[in-house]
């Protein structure tokens, strides 16, 4: 067993050291080792004063989540944080990195609390459907007062050391190494030189009941209608530390912390966040050095090339743009400095950083200007013809051990590469608009793609600040595909019966930010139809095709930028208003099928998407598309709207039951057998009495 905390005991100030590496999470061995070191340093009368301190990178930052719905193992945390609170002996801590959840809910329980600078504090559980556990919801009120405190832990989002002390909820903020000053201001109380800040000396927050009350109150306006549980329940808390003695007040939040802990919602934030980390853990990457990546070359300056530009430039790389006049090419570094500008005014970046940033930006109307290029990102239209004939010039300009990168949505990468003769350096990067701000990522490894290709690609989206998904070659990738089963079976619907408008209440009344049609209408409705298009020499005619946005595109109606679409826009307008032309459209191709429309319920569209999302997702899984569920629900969740607090396809799949899904799917088959057909992955799970979960292999 190894030990997670070192003492030691110099001149009557004994230092404990946490130290179990990466970021010291709160674990039931660490809270063991802990809860054993105050004990022995309580009983050591040489001991008048005890530092709590940190190894490595950071202070706690925060529970073990792995713990989370597990049977609990003593100590809990809350008797580790009470034991702090009522050492008898001084306990200061001293903070570095991130107090996060956990580590700050810890840190309250001390009667001294310093920081380094640089130091972020903050109390995210909300970010997991839960609410801080371990005393938080008391303490930090009655520290700071309930207008802060609320604002904190509702938002989850941390803060700095400085804006910290401003809020006394903490002492100082040290010159030097926090440990060091915490030390020594142990020893200068230990020599009368020197005295600690009591609780009588604080302010007591509570004294001003009617602030107190009206700031939860406020909180309590400003949640509007809330999707989640976790929020309401922080505001209850906060509304008892005033109104309830202290120790009611902590059984209150922990009784709120044991409801939440077994919602849905949590659980499926819970799996959000792991699958986050999960993404990037691949056997090849473990194994693998990324090449080393300076200088980037960007293949076209619209939309998406300005974009990737953009977030290659503020990640510190240097970036040439290539256009195919002086035209194009003005177009697009006018667009990356937009972007920048938009930062300056945002106050994201500075005016010096910014000039700085475009001294590393360059543009050229030649393929020559890359032959310096580590990276070179193609983002040329969407049309094999157009890609390859790129990369088979790159072939003869870029240096040898350069990666190459399509932006492809859809696109057979296997065939792009092949336009080379080093298909091996040859990558998809599979960028979301707008891609300066987008967090998602699909790295889509070909047959020949080396692995330290692909640990660049990783390394790549890291220091760009994405979240990286492995997906393999095939039309669409993962969360196209996905997208694609969603809209296939919300056309259906509306060639049985619903309305486009219809259809995106429901989905918007399900989590999602906008509905199927409202986000068509937003990309325009020319790019699926181009796909559409492109693929339909090899479609099986006995399959049920729906051809309504074909007609709507006929019609010139190609969405918000043609100023109709699904819906009516007005000028500049990106919310439109419902059209009785496109329930025209759609009717005439109901009499041209002999389709009888029929009622169809807000419960059956949402069960329909949701069935036909978590089916594409298992044939994804089959082919190996994807490594396992939880990318697939990464991918939906980051860049694909769906909504956090359910998790994504496959999360949602295995809360209604594999078993209920599976004859769901089974019944829908038996109107569109192709369509609807289930992937055999399900049987073979339920056979094996297993979830989507348990292939999430950590």
């Amino acid at each position: 067993m190894v030990d997670t905390v070192r003492v030691s005991t110099t001149d009557g100030v004994a230092t404990v050291v946490i130290d179990n590496p990466p970021v010291n999470a709160l674990g039931a061995d660490l809270r063991r080792d802990l809860m054993t070191a105050l004990r022995d340093a309580e009983a050591d009368a040489s001991v008048q004063v005890i530092v709590l301190a940190a190894a490595g990178r950071t202070w706690p930052a925060g529970a073990d989540i792995r713990e989370f719905g597990q049977p609990p193992r003593d100590p809990w945390l809350p008797e580790v944080c009470s034991a702090v609170a009522a050492c008898p002996k001084p306990v200061i801590v001293a903070m570095h990195g991130n107090a996060l959840g956990g580590g700050l809910e810890l840190a309250l329980a001390a009667h001294v609390r310093l920081a380094d600078p640089g130091t972020r504090l903050g109390l995210p559980e909300v970010t997991l459907g839960i609410l801080p556990g371990a005393g938080g919801t008391q303490r930090l009120p009655r520290l700071i007062g309930a207008r802060a405190a609320l604002g904190m832990m509702t938002s989850g989002l941390p803060i700095p050391a400085e804006r910290a002390l401003e809020l006394g909820l903490i002492d100082a903020v040290t010159e030097g190494e926090a440990r060091l000053a915490a030390q020594r201001l142990a020893a200068a109380h230990i020599a009368g030189e020197a005295s600690l800040p009591s609780a009588a000396e604080r302010p007591d927050h509570r004294m001003d009941a009617s602030d107190w009350l009206a700031a939860v109150t406020e909180a309590r306006k400003g949640l509007g209608v809330s999707r989640l549980p976790a929020p309401p329940r922080i505001i209850d808390c906060v509304e008892a530390a005033l109104l309830l003695p202290e120790e009611e007040g902590f059984a209150y939040e922990r009784t709120a912390f044991e409801e939440l802990v077994s919602t849905p919602e949590a659980a499926a934030l819970r799996h959000a966040f792991l699958a986050e980390r999960r993404a990037a853990r691949h056997p090849e990457l473990a194994a693998t050095k990324p090449r080393e990546i300076a200088e980037i070359g960007v293949i076209g300056g619209g939309l998406m090339g300005s974009g990737i530009a953009t977030a290659c430039l503020a990640a510190g790389y240097r970036v040439t743009m290539i256009e195919r006049d002086d035209q194009a090419l003005t177009a697009g570094l006018a667009r990356v400095a937009t972007n920048r500008d938009r930062a300056v005014a945002k106050g994201q970046l500075s005016v010096a950083d910014r000039e700085t940033e475009w001294s590393r930006m360059s543009g050229a109307t030649a393929m020559s200007a890359l032959a310096g290029a580590d990276l070179v990102i193609e983002a040329a239209f969407e049309d094999e013809g157009v890609k390859t004939a790129i990369f088979a010039e790159l072939d003869g300009v870029v240096k040898p051990g350069a990666v190459l990168a399509t932006n492809t949505s859809y696109l057979d990468v296997n065939r792009i590469a092949a336009a080379t003769s080093r298909p091996g350096d040859v990558i998809g990067l599979h960028f979301f608009s707008p891609a300066q701000v987008m967090k998602l990522l699909e790295v889509v490894v070909a047959e020949r793609t080396s692995p330290d290709v692909t640990a660049t690609a990783f390394a790549l989206a890291k220091r760009l600040g994405k979240v990286a998904v492995r997906a393999g070659v095939c039309d669409g990738f993962i969360g196209n595909r996905v997208l694609t089963a969603y809209r296939t079976a919300t056309d259906f619907l509306l060639e049985d019966g619903a309305s486009p408008y219809q259809i995106d209440r429901a989905m918007v009344g399900w989590g999602f930010p906008l509905g199927p049609y409202q986000v068509l209408d937003m990309a325009g409705l020319d790019i699926s139809w181009a796909r559409r298009t492109r693929l339909a020499e090899h479609r099986d005619p006995s399959e049920r095709y729906v051809a309504i946005g074909d007609r709507l595109c006929k019609l010139g109606r190609l969405g918000q930028k043609a100023g109709r679409g699904y819906y009516l826009y007005a000028e500049g307008a990106r919310t439109g208003t419902e059209d009785p032309e496109v329930l025209e459209v759609i009717a005439a191709e109901r009499t041209a099928k002999g389709i009888e429309p029929r009622r169809i319920t807000e419960a059956e569209i949402q069960r329909r998407a949701l069935a036909a999302m978590a089916n594409e997702g298992a044939r994804i899984l089959e082919e190996k598309i994807a490594a396992r569920p939880s990318d697939i629900d990464l991918v939906m969740l980051t860049g694909y709207g769906f909504p956090r607090w359910r998790g994504g396809p496959m999360q949602m799949a295995d809360q209604v039951g594999l078993l209920e899904l599976r004859d769901t799917l089974r019944d829908y088959a038996r109107e569109e057998e192709t369509f609807w057909r289930p992937a055999a992955l399900w049987d073979e799970l339920i056979k094996n009495g297993r979830k989507f979960a348990d292939l999430n292999a950590d």
